[in-house]
């Protein structure tokens, strides 16, 4: 009997499971009560919830009279309270966890959140309860996530498409996450009622009392009730912002690739402007039925800060409405309205200085999938994406090109001149460009002069003479014809023509403009030297003459100081 006596007293390490209904919780827990190390709870809180909300349940005064419905003393005396075994698994839906209870709940023993996508619980869901985004449980979860968090506390985070995929891999991580060791029995149990299910096992637990382990996937899912569609719409932001922090993620959940750096780490968090509002970049996305998905129906500009000013923002504004015009765009922003969308965005990232914006406008969304016009009744659909980003280029030391076979679009096919976002020809250049390991890839027209690269536009040096080629087959840049007057200014012989690929291969100095970026030298064509391989000092002067110009001008953000 003594021996009894002191195994009972033994303290006990709390685990908390939070859970959300339907989600494998119940699995989860017979789980654990496999192992020789542990005892578990079912849902301690369920009275002490029903006492505090009012809310109805087919067993309410049975689990009324059964359990304990202070939740003072079940959190002292029940979950963290003296036991027979080293720890205590307390399964506990999120829900449950109503205020006025103590803070040691949160800040005694480990927790785990499990999850699960409500397409998934939603259609077994209202077997017993009506669904709701408060009975789901999912924003609760995302509390507790951000509570844990917050007190430095993290807790793992695992889905319950994981235990269907590998429930041993995903069981061996969890107990990893908690630092206990893996038991192989947690991977079996018997079928049947369980000692430890709660009073309301009747209600809820008919399918998982027939398993005898994690039971894999259907193969295809269940119809989804279209009746609970605003229940999922209003609860899938908050399973997928749990979903970005499981660390073990099957090839259900993520892609095969890895997570890839960034180029600027701190892009990783930024916010943009989509349609009329500011999102995190996570949550910046356009709808499926936008014409910029239907069919790359849009138009766009690249824009420059520096030192808390927008270089050259009416000029692209200018080109940015121009080719929304000519393709016929309905319901088109104001241009104060774009306006206050750059700076709003670029205001709340705090961008003031060596930024980048791509500026996007839409047809705008569709009511039905298709290529017509006719079916845009939204109006525009507006994108700023703001980054911090430095010019894309070696302005330093120079780049490489290359000649690509894919020719530059024809008026009579396609009018460079308006700025759309249709970029498969400049795309195909650019994959050649890719290929050889050339910064970019220089494009030709129809009959074989010199147009553009794939990016940007481009300029020679001859004799003393500037030449650029004509704007026929290439969009007429905001920063070439920045560049063209700074070489009138400087005093030079300026020429637009036809220019022929040999006399690019034989100038002696080459430089691309372009908002990303800039003036870059390039110091090789085709495996050929250009001039002497090194940067020029035509170059070398416009380039100075643009950075004093970028730093004089530009369209203030109001609030910069």
């Amino acid at each position: 009997m003594d021996e009894l006596k002191n195994q009972a007293e033994v303290e006990v390490e709390a685990i908390h499971l939070w859970a959300t209904p339907r989600s494998l919780s119940t699995s989860l827990m017979y789980s654990f009560a496999q192992r020789d190390d542990i005892e578990v709870l079912d849902e301690p809180l369920y009275a002490t919830f029903l006492r505090v909300t009012g809310f109805d349940r087919p067993y309410r005064e049975e689990v009324l009279s059964k359990m304990e419905p202070d939740g003072n003393k079940v959190v002292k005396d029940i979950i963290l309270g003296p036991g027979r075994k080293k720890y205590r698994l307390c399964k506990h839906m999120a829900k449950q966890r109503v205020p006025g209870l103590p803070i040691d709940l949160m800040k005694t023993g480990k927790h785990v959140i499990l999850t699960r996508n409500p397409l998934d619980i939603l259609p077994s869901f209202d077997k017993v309860v009506p669904p709701s985004l408060l009975e789901l449980g999912l924003a609760d979860l995302v509390s507790i996530y951000s509570e844990l968090s917050e007190l430095g506390r993290p807790p793992p985070v695992i889905d319950a498409a994981e235990l269907q995929v590998d429930p041993e891999a995903t069981l061996r991580g969890l107990c990893e996450e908690l630092d206990i060791p893996f038991q192989s029995t947690m991977l079996k149990w018997e079928a049947g009622r369980k000692p430890i299910d709660g009073v309301w096992a009747p209600w809820w637990y008919e399918t998982v009392h027939k398993s005898t382990g994690f039971q894999p996937p259907r193969k295809y899912p269940m119809p989804f009730p279209m009746s609970l569609y605003d229940v999922l719409e209003q609860s899938l932001p908050f399973y997928n912002f749990l979903r970005r922090h499981v660390k073990q993620k099957s090839c259900l959940l993520k892609s095969r690739l890895s997570e890839p750096d960034l180029p600027v780490p701190e892009n990783e968090k930024l916010l943009a402007w989509v349609g009329d509002e500011i999102v995190p970049r996570e949550s910046a996305k356009v709808s499926v039925f936008d014409s910029v998905v239907q069919g790359g129906d849009s138009v766009w500009e690249g824009l420059r800060v520096y030192n808390g000013k927008i270089f050259k923002l009416d000029e692209h504004l200018d080109r940015l409405f121009d080719s929304a015009k000519a393709l016929a765009f309905n319901n088109v922003p104001t241009r104060e309205g774009v306006k206050e969308a750059i700076f709003s965005t670029l205001i709340r990232n705090g961008m003031f200085d060596n930024s980048h914006i791509r500026l996007s406008l839409t047809r705008g969304k569709k009511v039905t999938s298709g290529m017509s016009p006719a079916f845009n009744l939204y109006g525009c659909t507006l994108i700023v994406l703001a980054e911090w980003k430095p010019p894309v280029y070696d302005n330093t030391s120079g780049i490489t090109l290359v000649t690509a076979t894919t020719r530059r679009n024809s008026p009579n096919n396609l009018d460079s001149k308006i700025h759309h976002n249709n970029l498969l020809n400049n795309i195909l250049a650019k994959i050649e460009g890719n290929n050889a390991n050339a910064a970019d890839a220089i494009m030709l027209d129809k009959d074989g002069y010199v147009s553009e690269t794939n990016a940007t536009n481009i300029f020679l040096v001859k004799k003393g003479r500037v030449l650029t080629p004509h704007a026929d087959y290439c969009l007429p840049g905001v920063t070439r014809a920045t560049v063209m007057d700074l070489v009138v200014k400087e005093e030079l012989v300026l020429e637009e023509r036809r220019i022929s690929l040999s006399e690019f291969h034989t100038a002696d100095e080459v430089w691309t403009t372009g908002t990303m970026g800039e003036l870059s030298p390039v110091v090789k064509i085709d495996g050929r030297l250009v001039g002497d391989g090194k940067v020029g000092p035509v170059t070398r002067r416009l380039q100075n003459a643009y950075k004093e110009l970028t730093e004089a001008s530009g369209v203030p953000i109001p609030t910069y100081h």
